[in-house]
């Protein structure tokens, strides 16, 4: 069964101690995403070299939710190819639609799939998703 839990170990560890919140040196990619909702502003940058992100960052301010997720996806993508980040945001988005539930299908999201319980929180959904959708406008480009 799903957790229903919102506010998990991880969720709260990746807001209070963020990997990959910093200013990026040289980034190849910078996209600026914005949820008007609830005042949640990221920045999400990429450096891609021979067809692999080998370093995701982000910048910004917002809820816990936002912070949290755009940690855990930076963590998830990097040492990926895009098309291969590009498939993971899209599995986490049909995550938090409520279309992808079974545990064999979110395997491939690791740690990312312990914010499910978000999706039976529409509130927070669009928290959840933006800096998955911010990268997704980069990695659309990538491919």
């Amino acid at each position: 069964m799903a957790n229903t839990n919102v506010y998990t170990a991880a969720l709260m560890e990746h807001n209070a101690h963020p990997d990959y919140k910093y200013e990026m040196d040289d980034p190849t990619h910078v996209h600026q995403g914005v949820n008007p909702s609830c005042g949640d502003d990221i920045t999400v940058s990429l450096h891609v070299e021979d067809g692999v992100i080998d370093e995701a960052a982000f910048q910004g301010s917002g809820c816990a939710v936002s912070q949290a997720s755009a940690d855990i996806m930076a963590d998830l993508i990097t040492d990926k190819t895009p098309t291969e980040a590009q498939a993971l945001a899209e599995l986490f988005l049909a995550m938090i639609r409520g279309e992808a539930t079974s545990e064999q299908e979110l395997a491939p999201l690791g740690e990312a799939a312990q914010l499910q319980g978000i999706s039976r929180m529409p509130a927070r959904v669009k928290c959840a998703e933006l800096a998955w959708r911010t990268a997704l406008v980069m990695l659309d480009d990538q491919r």
